[in-house]
Order: C-alpha cells, then sequence, then structure tokens
C-alpha cells in the first residue's frame, strides 16, 4: 500500500518521540497525513487496546493476547487504514510486532503469528517500516524512569524484551528492502534528519 508507513521497535525505542516530529514536519509542508497505532485506531480497536493493555489482566494467556491484537488489527484496518487513500497513514506498531513480541517474545510458533497477521490485514502491507534500532538494555533504562506508567506488556522485562529485539533483527533480515533501519540511540534530532532522508529517498514524502 503506497500510503502506508510503519514505525517500529521496542519499548523505549524512542517511537513516540519521532513520530511527533514527523508529525509536526507533515504539517509544515502540508503534507495531508493520518497519524495511528496498534492496538488501536478506532473506537472498537482502542477498547480492545484497553483490555490488552491493562495490568490487571496479569492472567490473560498468550494466545488469547495475540488474538486480540489481530481482532484489533482487522477493525483498525477497515476504521482508518483503508479510509484514508489520498493522505498518508502512518501507524506506530503492524504486523511485524506481532512477530516479534508475540511470537519471539512469548514463543508462539512463528507460522501461526504469520498465518493470523495475513488473515487479519486481508493482504495489505506497509510501503516502508522504519525501524528504530534500540538493544533492549538502552530501553529497558529508558522504560524505567516511567515505572509507574508502564502497561502489562512493557512490565514483561529485559529477558523478554531481548527476545523481542532479536525478532526484530531476524525479520529485518528476511524483508530487508521494506526496512528503513535506523540507530535510535543517536541523538533525536540526528535519528529524525535520517528517518527524513529514508523517507524521501524512497519518494514516500516530500
Amino acid at each position: 500500500m503506497k500510503n502506508f508507513i510503519v514505525f517500529e521497535g521496542i519499548d523505549g525505542s524512542g517511537k513516540g518521540t519521532q513520530l511527533k516530529m514527523l508529525e509536526e514536519y507533515l504539517k509544515r509542508t502540508n503534507q495531508p497525513a493520518v497519524f495511528t497505532r496498534e492496538p488501536g485506531g478506532g473506537k472498537i480497536s482502542e477498547e480492545i487496546r484497553g483490555v490488552i493493555k491493562d495490568k490487571e489482566n496479569a492472567s490473560m494467556t498468550d494466545i488469547c493476547e495475540l488474538l486480540l491484537f489481530e481482532a484489533a488489527r482487522n477493525q483498525h484496518l477497515h476504521d482508518t487504514i483503508l479510509n484514508n487513500p489520498n493522505k498518508l497513514v502512518i501507524c506506530d506498531r503492524f504486523t511485524d510486532s506481532s512477530l516479534a513480541y508475540q511470537g519471539y517474545g512469548r514463543g508462539i510458533d512463528i507460522d501461526v503469528v504469520s498465518k493470523l497477521n495475513s488473515i487479519a490485514t486481508e493482504g495489505i502491507s506497509p510501503v516502508c517500516t522504519v525501524f528504530l534500532d534500540v538493544p533492549a538494555s538502552i530501553g529497558e533504562n529508558r522504560n524505567s524512569r516511567l515505572i509507574d506508567k508502564l502497561d502489562r506488556i512493557e512490565m514483561a522485562g529485559n529477558t523478554f524484551m531481548e527476545k523481542v529485539y532479536i525478532g526484530y533483527k531476524n525479520i529485518i533480515k528476511d524483508n530487508p528492502s521494506r526496512f528503513l533501519v535506523v540507530d535510535g540511540t543517536q541523538n533525536p534530532d540526528k535519528v529524525f534528519d535520517q528517518i527524513l532522508s529514508g523517507l524521501k529517498q524512497i519518494g514516500i514524502i516530500k
């Protein structure tokens, strides 16, 4: 999908900061865009997000978690992603998050996650995925400053996040042409300059 861009990275990678900077840039340059997120991006999907993220739901099984993500994704696809054909659609997380977190992190069979991703997305994929490359140890250190605000998944711990990070690396190795990989440990302004340069080079934004 030519107008669809996704941002990925482990918790604490700085996606929120970079997405905000991109949003401000696109407004300044009069490039119409919709910023959305997963899970979420619409009334039903946001309600599902609340269930997934709630720290009170500690007993949620890994399969239940995955199925909730996929249900929210399909609804989000129809509510937001496909409903904005004349704008850039920029999403915080998409199918790679399920592969990395529920597949590599939780240990669910990768083929199962891939199949459910395919069903939920109905064949839709981004033209480019920006990956902010931040190792788990650095992401954990950044998140430790926000310990009171962490959700159920963010509280899973460093061992879990190491598995997720390795998962992302494997996904990128298997799909190199789709990814724009940027060192997220750099100064935020430098990170943004590299993201902007990469997206311009691909021809997605001006």
